[in-house]
């Protein structure tokens, strides 16, 4: 693939291949075209990339020179002249990638100085990832509780953190926790908790300090799920549009989290290997690195086949979902997918108390307790690992647990 795919004429593609990254730019325009680049921010790119090899020609650099500081001197030089497109930017660190993942220069790693909180932080990431095998989400939650504490005891000194003791703990809780809901407080507790239990783990205390955090009162059952209406979900999937390739992905994302009830992140990971069409079963890669395989509803088999056959963009990507823009590779996390609903619900006129993809996943819970299905089964469904974790829905059977409320002293009506 050449430059040739976007530009017709053979002078400009002979402009295109001046300088030292001439050799190169056929390379990076067919990694523009397997991202799923249109050709006019393509066309850009490589307009950009051009003029970039002929300043270095000009002054006399090859390709081994370009780095981080030489790509700030090209910015710098063409703000001077106000010839500096927005896409520069993005333009040059994707060039420069691409130079350093084929070793045409080497991917130089500069020495950063890392002060001692960061350190710690990092050494209790790789701890949660390769000792506990937790989530990227669940780290997310995680670490900034533990920058605040670390940066709050310790400032930019050292950290000692055999110094730690429990007014360091009740006086940082008591400080935030006012701040929070109830349920993000709650969170935070937890995070604190963790992080105790590994600095004892690997020795850097000897006290059991993580008994020492303060409970945050949020007991257990205590809120009701949210959940839609009878006949909601229905409204919001009648409402994607099922004759263009970005309805067709929404409309089978949104069924894997109505009739499956899968989690926004499980979605987020399914690749085309995860489905089997000939059995029928679909393979889940759920929390804690747990997975499972679950029936394909026809429905949702209809919906994913569609997207693939007539939505699903050319790329080399293996994620069964792609983005709508380039670069074509599959959704960063989850938070999109909660977008994605939001945005559905609001496009169906859905009043929601609840606009993350997780409402989906009560709704069905909900919707299988009144038809009748057992608190087991929704969980087997659901693949909770602990049977607390569904006992929650029981209280939406309202018809079920009225003969169980206690009459009224008097009895008042």
């Amino acid at each position: 693939m050449s430059t040739s795919a976007f530009f017709r004429l053979s002078e400009t593609n002979r402009r295109l291949h001046t300088g030292p990254l001439g050799v190169h730019i056929d390379a990076h325009a067919a990694l523009l075209l397997e991202e799923g680049y249109l050709s006019k921010p393509a066309r850009v790119h490589l307009r950009i990339i051009a003029d970039f090899s002929r300043w270095l020609q000009r002054r006399k650099l090859g390709v081994a020179d370009i780095d981080a500081q030489t790509l700030q001197r090209y910015v710098h030089d063409r703000r001077r002249f106000g010839v500096c497109h927005r896409y520069t930017g993005s333009a040059l660190v994707k060039i420069l990638g691409m130079l350093r993942d084929r070793r045409i220069i080497p991917q130089v790693t500069p020495p950063v100085e890392i002060d001692a909180v960061a350190r710690a932080e990092e050494d209790f990431k790789r701890y949660l990832e390769q000792e506990r095998g937790l989530s990227t989400a669940t780290q997310r939650n995680y670490l900034p509780v533990v920058h605040q504490f670390l940066r709050e005891r310790f400032g930019r000194g050292p950290v000692r953190l055999s110094a730690l003791c429990a007014t360091d703990l009740t006086g940082f809780v008591q400080r935030h926790v006012h701040e929070r809901s109830p349920r993000c407080a709650q969170k935070m507790v937890v995070a604190l908790r963790a992080f105790l239990r590994y600095l004892r783990y690997c020795g850097e205390i000897t006290t059991d300090l993580a008994t020492c955090v303060p409970t945050v009162p949020n007991w257990s059952l205590s809120m009701l799920p949210k959940f839609l209406k009878p006949g909601q979900v229905q409204q919001v999937l009648a409402h994607c549009n099922r004759h263009t390739g970005l309805g067709r992905r929404n409309y089978a994302i949104l069924l894997l989290l109505a009739r499956l009830g899968l989690r926004a992140g499980e979605v987020v990971a399914m690749t085309l290997d995860d489905i089997d069409w000939r059995a029928g079963h679909l393979t889940v890669r759920g929390k804690g690195g747990q997975w499972a395989r679950m029936p394909l509803p026809e429905e949702v088999g209809t919906a994913i086949a569609a997207y693939l056959q007539e939505g699903r963009p050319r790329c080399a990507s293996r994620r069964l979902f792609i983005r709508e823009r380039a670069p074509r590779v599959g959704f960063a996390n989850h938070e999109a997918i909660s977008t994605l609903v939001r945005r559905a619900l609001t496009h169906a006129a859905v009043d929601s108390p609840h606009t993350g993809a997780h409402v989906f996943r009560h709704t069905l819970a909900t919707e299988m307790l009144r038809h009748g299905a057992s608190l087991g089964e929704i969980g087997e469904l659901l693949r909770h690992q602990h049977p607390d974790t569904t006992q929650i829905y029981a209280k939406v059977d309202v018809s079920a647990l009225r003969p169980l409320a206690l009459r009224w002293p008097g009895d008042g009506r």
